[in-house]
């Protein structure tokens, strides 16, 4: 279906999402930081249709990640994912870069339904 790029430090959490996208149809590339994140979306050449990131990350955080990425590549859609309160209010003055802020804990089913949602989306113009 979609290709995901997937950034998430907690490895128990990213390998479970990355599971459970796959069970729905997509591939998911995954990546424990930000800056990683980075490195594969530049060298992949952004050839993804989905971001997915968590926000609070060692190295590079998500903000910094989206924030990257949307200046590189305008048309890929983002999505974060955060269980903290401070830095979902960080994400509140992005909204032409993201589609939408993920709530931690949230259920496989949530998560996935999200992704569904940003992929089906139309395209923001920035």
């Amino acid at each position: 279906m979609a290709r995901i790029l997937l950034a998430e430090d907690e490895d128990s959490l990213r390998v479970l999402v990355a599971r459970a996208l796959m069970q729905d149809g997509h591939e998911v590339v995954q990546n424990c930081d930000g800056a990683a994140a980075l490195d594969t979306l530049s060298r992949d050449q952004g050839r993804y249709d989905l971001l997915l990131t968590d926000i609070r990350m060692p190295i590079m955080d998500g903000i910094a990640l989206a924030l990257a990425a949307g200046r590189d590549y305008p048309a890929l859609p983002i999505l974060l994912m955060t269980g903290y309160a401070d830095q979902r209010e960080r994400a509140s003055g992005l909204e032409m870069l993201i589609h939408d802020v993920i709530t931690k804990p949230f259920t496989l089913a949530t998560i996935c339904g999200a992704v569904r949602e940003a992929l089906a989306a139309p395209k923001k113009l920035h």
